[in-house]
């Protein structure tokens, strides 16, 4: 029983030391000894749970996005009226990166893994899953003509792209958001995605 809380705490333990790792240096600067020693784990106790930190990466991705994914659906769903959920989704957006930065900067600045890559298959799966939630929210809206039929990527660019580029400028201690910042975003997104 020992060894299966051991086995469970040091996986837990890489994927905390990755956040941090990778959060702060970036995938492509941190390497694989730097991996094990913010976690504290041996050479085989790193290789019992991952096979590379491309691996570790993978995993850890595809559980910020579904943790990502599933706040925004939640918030989303809470709302009939389609500016209400357009607008609601921005400042939800900013807040989620507020309370987690590390995630939120992983999110934003490293490319997702590919089908072929680990991890890659989930987050596909799990995109597509998202995307289609969000489409049946928003189908009906569309279909009143109020909100525009616009292609998932466009949408996302159109809904979240301004606020993106805003959380790119806080994390760089740039620029903090003021909350009246935040709320000319949603209301900017709406005035991109309604109808004219």
């Amino acid at each position: 029983m020992k060894n299966a809380k051991s086995g469970r705490d040091g996986r837990a333990r890489i994927i905390e030391g990755a956040l941090r790792r990778f959060s702060q240096s970036g995938v492509s600067a941190t390497t694989l000894a730097s991996l094990r020693q913010e976690s504290g784990v041996s050479v085989g106790s790193f290789y019992h749970h991952f096979t590379s930190k491309e691996h570790v990466f993978g995993v850890l991705y595809a559980e910020i996005q579904e943790m990502y994914q599933e706040a925004f659906v939640g918030e989303l769903v809470r709302h009939e009226d389609a500016r209400a959920g357009i607008e609601a989704i921005v400042a939800m957006h900013m807040a989620w990166c507020g309370e987690h930065p590390e995630r939120a900067r992983l999110l934003i600045s490293e490319r997702p893994p590919r089908r072929n890559e680990p991890g890659g298959p989930e987050v596909a799966e799990s995109r597509r899953e998202f995307f289609r939630q969000v489409a049946d929210w928003w189908r009906p809206h569309m279909k009143d003509g109020v909100l525009r039929p616009v292609p998932p990527t466009m949408c996302y660019v159109l809904w979240l792209g301004p606020a993106q580029e805003m959380c790119r400028l806080w994390f760089s201690g740039a620029h903090q958001p003021t909350e009246e910042e935040i709320r000319e975003l949603g209301e900017a997104a709406w005035n991109s995605l309604k109808m004219p």
